[in-house]
Order: C-alpha cells, then structure tokens, then sequence
C-alpha cells in the first residue's frame, strides 16, 4: 500500500519582520512525502488499513525533519500537520494521516501515550509520564493539482492557548500531487512568531499539563 515517489523538504531562518533582529532566529521546517494515492479514482469504505500503515512513514518523516533543522527534539516549541490529494482522490484521504503525522511528532518530542487506542477511537489513553506535545497537532487539508501550496497551521506543543505561537507554513511540492498522489506533510518550528507581543498565555505560563492551558 505504500509506494513513495519522492520526499521535499524546507527550512527557513526568519530573522526579523520589520523590527529588531532577533537574538536567535526563529527556525521553522516543513516535509513532504508524495505518495501513490491506492485509492485514486474509487470510492473505497475501509480506510484504516492504510492509516495503521503509514505509522512508520510518519514516524521516519518526523526524525528526518528534525535532522533537517538541525536542533534536538528538546528546542522544538511547535508542530503541525497536512495533506494535500490529488485530483483523484478525496479530501478524506488527507485525513489518514491525522495519526501517523501527529503522533510521530509527538513521540519524538517525548510524549507518553497509547496511539493504537487513539486510532481506534478510544481517546488518549496516557502512560506514564506525560512528556512533551501534549497538545494536538493541528492539521489541514485539501484535494489540489500539481504545485498546490497549503499553509500548514502551527501550535504550541504543550498548550494549543499560547498565543505566541500561533503560526503557519506555506508548504509546497514542485509537480505534486498529480492525479494520483497524496502529498503528507509535517512542519516544526523552535519558537514564537519571531516579533509577537499579542499577550495571552505565555510558554512560560502553562500550568495545567492538559495540551490546553
């Protein structure tokens, strides 16, 4: 079921928006792998097969991303995810990815949890310590033609109510999807919107440990 064609990825170091030059610039990556859609062109009921499947792709995706960066998993401060599905398929076919994408990055970064009972629909049965990316990973998707963008939205990966750290990517795959591809995507970032001063809780602030607040 899995047949990857060919992997993207993007790092991009933003320095300032208009004001001072930050110490340390935020650094913010994206990856992309374009796969073979097996479900172009047909309606197919049974989809969790494929979403069990493409857990090791999320997870080798996640450690490749962040070797791409460059820094450990500790000084990742937000994630996302998202799908971009050729013209054959449909948008849910972006959804598979909502557990392999998401829990391998949360994973990486510590996080102590049951995925198998998540993709069952169990809810988050936790292990444990709780670790890092307790908060969801948040996600978008859409069925698009070759050189379709997708502005992949990021959170903090402890609390999705740190303001600060609400962001996006613009991710895009030269030539992908075609027809009958799926381009998945994670993205990471190492901070705040370089120049935010929106208020609202603080990373340093969180305090409840629940992926909220």
């Amino acid at each position: 079921m899995i047949e990857i064609r060919r992997t993207f990825t993007h790092v991009e170091q933003i320095f300032h928006e208009f004001g001072p030059v930050a110490e340390t610039p935020l650094l913010r990556g994206a990856i992309g792998v374009v796969m073979t859609n097996p479900f172009a062109g047909r309606y197919e009921p049974e989809l969790l097969p494929m979403m069990h499947a493409l857990q090791p792709v999320g997870v080798a995706m996640a450690e490749r991303l962040r070797a791409a960066m460059g820094v450990p998993a500790e000084q990742i401060q937000s994630y996302g995810k998202g799908a971009i599905v050729g013209a054959d398929g449909e948008q849910e076919h972006g959804a598979m990815w909502h557990v392999p994408g998401g829990y391998a990055m949360r994973e990486l970064l510590g996080w102590k949890g049951d995925r198998d009972a998540y993709a069952k629909g169990l809810g988050e049965v936790k292990t444990g310590q709780p670790g890092n990316g307790l908060s969801i990973v948040p996600s978008t998707k859409k069925v698009g033609a070759p050189g379709t963008t997708l502005d992949v939205p990021l959170t903090h990966i402890n609390a999705s109510y740190v303001r600060s750290h609400f962001d996006a990517i613009e991710v895009r795959v030269p030539g992908a999807p075609l027809a009958d591809e799926i381009v998945f995507i994670l993205a990471m970032s190492t901070g705040a919107r370089v120049h935010a001063r929106m208020a609202g809780l603080a990373a340093s602030a969180i305090s409840q440990w629940d992926g909220l607040r």
